[in-house]
């Protein structure tokens, strides 16, 4: 048996994120998606089935972008990369079976000698006419980036019950509230920090360390080797090796992020590899309290949400004092800067202060990726390295229509 996650159209619409990582690679909770899937139903991924766009994808841990195999001599699990299912180990049916959340299909399983659904299947899932029969399974699918933000906190709160981390003595952290504080064999408090546990657990997985005087409130999740600086972080996640110091809140960060100073960061997304300078803030609601619009490339959607931080794709750089406004959407490989508030909607690959955006060149870009990368000793390998200069020149007609570059 073999497991796939597969980004339908509506995960390869998840901009700034879907251009450089399959969908599965992101943040929830205490767990990347794809692991929730591999936990799910007690099997590696063997690859991510997400577009020839994202071939050559590699990061340390994660499987690889591939074809769905063609061959139907091998059974085949295919779960959405949306798909957020139980944590404890599926049965898996004898017979082929369409897997089916309340909101809609979740996947397939797929016995020896049955084919694999065609693309425009894996593209709208409930548009296979050949599909096996259902089979209702818990959980649901995440429809927009802005639902993962949301949801997350929740999401915490269920993972503490099966994390497997040792609970910290009353004694060792200063703390309020009766939920769980949750600490990695390694982990860290030191004195000073006060951990506000009345609305969720607060959990440092791995080596963690916060340092004081800072304030952590639940629902809390900090991933291994990173480091909390000082400040106050409430009702986030946090990836593996994040630096962050000043105000986060209702925020997810998947990995390698980092915020070394003050600064407000709120209901905002990161993807990996991203630095904002001092004092970057974003705004996470609008003056006229009414629902927030997000650009995403093809166009503005309403979220018909309140609070709306900001959308930084991997590779993102700001400036000090940069200024992010609500809903706003900085494309993969951005670099903003100047101290002046950028476009709502920044396009990948571009470089500049305020307005004054033009096309940030490949060669400069892929030099600062692996200077990033050498800092945190990690590679930038030529896969991943082609990707994301297949990603740029994929981009630039989307440039050039806003104005930016040649």
């Amino acid at each position: 048996m073999t497991l796939f996650l597969f980004d339908d159209a509506r995960a390869r619409a998840w901009e700034p994120f879907a251009l450089t990582r399959p969908v599965g690679e992101l943040l929830f909770g205490c767990a990347l998606l794809r692991e929730r899937a591999e936990s799910s139903w007690g099997l590696p991924c063997s690859g991510h089935v997400a577009g020839s766009a994202l071939a050559g994808f590699e990061e340390k841990g994660a499987p690889p972008v591939v074809e769905l195999p063609g061959d139907p001599s091998s059974a085949r699990i295919l779960v959405s990369s949306r798909a957020v299912l139980p944590e404890v180990t599926l049965p898996v049916p004898a017979a082929p079976a369409t897997l089916l959340t309340e909101d809609g299909v979740a996947g397939w399983i797929l016995p020896a000698g049955v084919p694999s659904p065609p693309p425009s299947a894996l593209a709208i899932p409930a548009a296979w006419s050949a599909a096996p029969p259902p089979v209702r399974v818990e959980g649901f699918l995440l429809d927009a980036p802005w639902e993962l933000v949301e949801r997350n906190g929740a999401r915490i709160r269920d993972d503490a019950v099966t994390a497997g981390l040792r609970a910290a003595p009353p004694s060792e952290v200063a703390r309020i509230g009766e939920d769980p504080v949750l600490l990695g064999p390694e982990a860290v408090i030191e004195p000073g920090v006060v951990v506000d546990t009345r609305d969720g657990p607060v959990i440092l997985d791995g080596d963690a360390r916060a340092l004081g005087p800072a304030r952590l409130t639940g629902p809390l999740y900090v991933g291994p080797q990173s480091v909390l600086l000082g400040g106050t972080v409430a009702n986030s996640s946090l990836g593996r090796r994040c630096i962050v110091r000043g105000e986060v809140a209702d925020s997810v960060l998947t990995g390698f992020c980092n915020k070394a100073h003050d600064g407000y960061l709120g209901h905002a997304l990161l993807g990996r590899w991203i630095n904002l300078g001092a004092l970057t803030t974003n705004s996470d609601l609008k003056n006229t309290y009414g629902p927030v619009r997000v650009e995403l490339g093809s166009g503005p959607v309403d979220t018909g949400r309140l609070k709306v931080g900001c959308y930084l794709g991997d590779y993102v750089r700001t400036g000090i004092g940069t200024l992010l406004n609500t809903g706003a959407v900085i494309g993969a490989g951005s670099n903003v800067f100047g101290g002046q508030m950028p476009p709502k909607y920044v396009p990948p690959f571009a470089w500049g202060a305020g307005t004054e955006l033009t096309e940030h060149r490949l060669d400069r870009f892929l030099e600062t990726a692996r200077r990033m990368q050498e800092r945190r000793a990690q590679v930038l390998t030529d896969g991943m390295a082609a990707l994301l200069a297949a990603a740029w020149h994929g981009t630039r007609e989307l440039r050039r229509s806003r104005g930016i570059g040649p």
